[in-house]
């Protein structure tokens, strides 16, 4: 009978308890572009002055890759994050994240630009140089869940010229932004992916090191990032959360906090960002099945199919937020 009263008090607690998660801390979760150390100095005061504004105390979250960031918001160890929209779209669907803010560029330009790189004294010029010359070249390849580093190039720059990272190339490895420019910088891949955003920022930090690259490739349009939160947690302290992304950037020092982290500032934004990266997604995927020659017709046209209808889902929603 105790046991039995003591479990009905517990599931009452749990029934009245509130449904946001009122965090006492927030661990800021900031993905690996670059070492550890240069993020830490780059987003320093922008979260100190997060914590003098939220009202609690601001942890910055580092992990040795993007899926350590995902999986920390998934296990509730990360609050509020940085993350790419390719590496947002998972926290988003994995992680019990939800999307609230998109960073806005320096130039105010509503996105950024994915890149192939090389040394400056590289015959390589374009991609048709790349894809002849694959086969003696290592590639240097961004994190799995990175937009620019592996997601748009591993379309734009590759399936759609018949290339393929892991297969095309002599050695292909894959490491954060700043690592692959530092390494086509000194000779020790032939090409790697980049975007300009984290060019820009090695070039303040190392202007010499950033002389020797070259760009050779551009893809389309990438949105601009998002800021995501824990759907969980507390209301009152998302609007304040988000009250000070908006209005963040009002004055010189705060302007030059954000240089550091290399944008201008926030604006609103929601899930819906993430429709055209889902799209590629699954563009990808359905160009990968059809050069798939050993898969039975029967499966093929299937898994097909269902790519289709969810493609056509996202053309509907898109057609619908653009009126």
């Amino acid at each position: 009978m105790l046991r039995k009263l003591l479990a009905g008090l517990a599931l009452a607690a749990i029934a009245a308890a509130p449904l946001g998660h009122a965090a006492e801390e927030i661990n800021f979760g900031i993905i690996s572009t670059e070492s550890s150390q240069n993020l830490r100095q780059d987003w320093g005061v922008f979260l100190k002055d997060m914590e003098k504004s939220v009202g609690v105390k601001v942890n910055a979250f580092f992990a040795p890759d993007y899926a350590g960031v995902i999986e920390g918001m998934r296990f509730n160890k990360v609050h509020v994050a940085w993350f790419g929209n390719k590496s947002g779209m998972e926290a988003v669907d994995r992680a019990s994240g939800e999307v609230f803010c998109q960073q806005v560029a320096e130039d105010g330009s509503p996105g950024y630009w994915s890149f192939l790189i090389v040394h400056k004294d590289s015959p390589l010029n374009s991609i048709d140089d790349v894809k002849k010359n694959a086969k003696r070249l290592a590639l240097g390849f961004g994190d799995s869940n990175s937009t620019s580093g592996f997601l748009v190039p591993s379309y734009y720059a590759m399936a759609l010229h018949d290339m393929d990272p892991k297969s095309s190339f002599r050695v292909m490895r894959q490491a954060n932004h700043e690592a692959n420019l530092v390494a086509v910088a000194n000779k020790q891949v032939d090409v790697a992916t980049n975007n300009n955003e984290s060019y820009e920022k090695f070039a303040r930090r190392s202007p010499e090191k950033a002389k020797e690259i070259k760009v050779i490739w551009k893809s389309p349009l990438i949105p601009s990032d998002p800021m995501i939160w824990r759907k969980d947690l507390d209301p009152q302290l998302k609007a304040k959360v988000k009250q000070f992304f908006l209005a963040y950037g009002g004055d010189a020092r705060e302007k030059a906090a954000l240089k550091k982290i290399g944008i201008a500032g926030f604006k609103d934004s929601s899930d819906n960002q993430l429709l055209p990266i889902r799209q590629l997604e699954l563009f990808k995927q359905k160009l990968a099945l059809e050069k798939n020659e050993r898969m039975p017709a029967s499966e093929k046209k299937a898994k097909l199919d269902d790519i289709q209808r969810k493609l056509n889902e996202l053309n509907t929603q898109m057609a619908a937020l653009k009126g």
